[in-house]
């Protein structure tokens, strides 16, 4: 984890080993998000890139008798 500064222009760079982690491109969007004390940012994807991602995961879940 790194630690970035706040500019005068309340700009922040994201260190380089994290852009490469996440393959980051210059100009491209990313979420913000408020939870509790802490900023995240979410990089955002393009619907086609999304496409599987959730292969594999698990689907069954325990329903209440009234919900089936």
């Amino acid at each position: 984890m790194g630690a970035v500064t706040i500019s005068p222009k309340f700009q922040v760079v994201i260190p380089k080993e994290i852009r490469e982690q996440l393959g980051l491109e210059p100009g491209q969007k990313v979420e913000t998000v408020v939870y509790d004390d802490r900023i995240e940012l979410i990089p955002v994807r393009p619907a086609r890139q999304m496409r599987g991602f959730l292969k594999g995961i698990d689907t069954t879940v325990t329903r209440e008798t009234d919900r089936v």
